[in-house]
């Protein structure tokens, strides 16, 4: 068994983003939070996730940011 897909990962306010992105916010269920329904946040890779409306809300990935070199 392996590490978990980014995208069934839940973060927590503080931890490192392991890479850019939007992150859904979630209730500790999973599920979209209801307080937010649809509340997103961009995260770079290796900034901190920023703190939530709500204890127990976290992070999760929905769309991987994609970089193009020039």
């Amino acid at each position: 068994m392996g590490m978990p897909p980014l995208h069934d990962t839940l973060f927590k306010p503080g931890e490192i983003a392991p890479i850019s992105g939007q992150y859904q916010i979630v209730n500790e269920n999973g599920k979209p939070s209801a307080i937010l329904m649809g509340g997103e946040r961009t995260v770079v890779k290796g900034e901190p996730f920023p703190p939530t409306i709500m204890s127990g809300q976290k992070y999760r990935l929905v769309d991987k940011t994609i970089t193009r070199s020039v």
